[in-house]
């Protein structure tokens, strides 16, 4: 299953597997090549005993495997690759063994672009010849990322992302507030997930404070404290997946954080490309994307972040001061 973070991929991946593990599944109502409604989907019964342990979290058949199982052996890893190691002991193995209940096994793996050649390559033979009933699902938002011998063994199903009303509706069912239910579709690109997980790490509010305070840098205000605004927004949300994950690195949260902030400034430069027809505007709106595109290098060199920051911020101030000079000798 190959889309973006946060459309279903997961969501879709454990009804197909809680149907397959069904002892008596619901065939769909339509015929081949027909349009279903959600009440014509194929689906489990909810009632046989394959069902009720597996919405009781605990089907000894289903296995969820992702790269932090590592960390059962190995307690300080921080598990960075999805290993050849955990692929072998929690998929290879298990798959060979006979299923409980007698009605097949699933494995869904996790972030499956993340697994290393090593941890590819000894999937491959289980993936070619998967023994008896059995049922392996890779879930990806970088399918490139496999290698050729993984996805000709595989059956490509994309997913796009979610249209913004999609969205809002989704949030909104879960009890979230109009406005910042419509601001977190916006700002999520048509993942419901990430929505879900930025509105409760605050993200949602920085993202909107970010964009008044780029509002202001472009309308010739300057930027103000913006560099060190990007430093403690970005450690706060490193602190949010720490505290998630004791065992995460506080390095890689950090450089997460910066990167997510940087990347929401760069949506909204993209913005300003579709607010305006005005060839200088565009220039200057493509010139800051590029600018925050350099900045992201820094992030895996040798270099001080406030340093960068502070040089990203004064070469955007420097481009939009020079526009509002070019507006007030326009008026004289």
């Amino acid at each position: 299953f190959a889309g973006p973070v946060g459309v279903g991929k997961r969501t879709a991946a454990e009804a197909l597997a809680r149907y397959f593990l069904c002892h008596k599944p619901r065939p769909g109502t339509a015929g081949a090549g027909a349009t279903l409604t959600p009440e014509q989907f194929p689906r489990a019964c909810g009632r046989c005993p394959s069902c009720v342990t597996f919405d009781a979290g605990s089907h000894p058949d289903f296995h969820v495997v992702y790269r932090q199982l590592i960390r059962i052996e190995k307690k300080d890893s921080k598990a960075r690759d999805l290993s050849a190691d955990v692929i072998r002991e929690y998929l290879v193995a298990p798959a060979q063994h006979t299923a409980q209940l007698n009605n097949g096994k699933v494995f869904v793996v996790k972030e499956a672009e993340l697994m290393n050649a090593t941890a590819q390559n000894s999937l491959l033979k289980t993936l070619e010849e998967p023994p008896g009933k059995c049922l392996i699902v890779l879930l990806t938002d970088s399918p490139a990322y496999l290698l050729s011998t993984i996805r000709s063994r595989s059956q490509l199903l994309l997913f796009r992302a979610l249209d913004r009303e999609t969205v809002s509706r989704e949030l909104a069912r879960r009890d979230v507030g109009v406005s910042d239910a419509a601001h977190a579709a916006r700002y999520a690109a048509g993942s419901l997930g990430l929505a879900l997980r930025w509105l409760e790490d605050g993200v949602i509010a920085q993202a909107r404070e970010l964009e008044d305070r780029l509002t202001a840098l472009v309308s010739g205000r300057g930027g103000g404290d913006l560099p060190d605004w990007f430093k403690k927004s970005a450690y706060a949300y490193a602190g949010k997946q720490l505290v998630r994950d004791e065992l995460y690195s506080r390095d890689q949260a950090n450089k997460e954080g910066l990167l997510l902030f940087l990347k929401l400034a760069a949506e909204f430069f993209r913005g300003q490309l579709v607010a305006t027809s005005e060839p200088d505007d565009h220039e200057r709106a493509c010139d800051a994307i590029d600018a925050i595109l350099l900045t992201e290098t820094y992030l895996d060199a040798n270099v001080t972040v406030s340093v960068f920051l502070q040089q990203l911020v004064g070469s955007l101030e420097a481009k939009y001061s020079r526009r509002e000079a070019g507006a007030s000798r326009a008026l004289i």
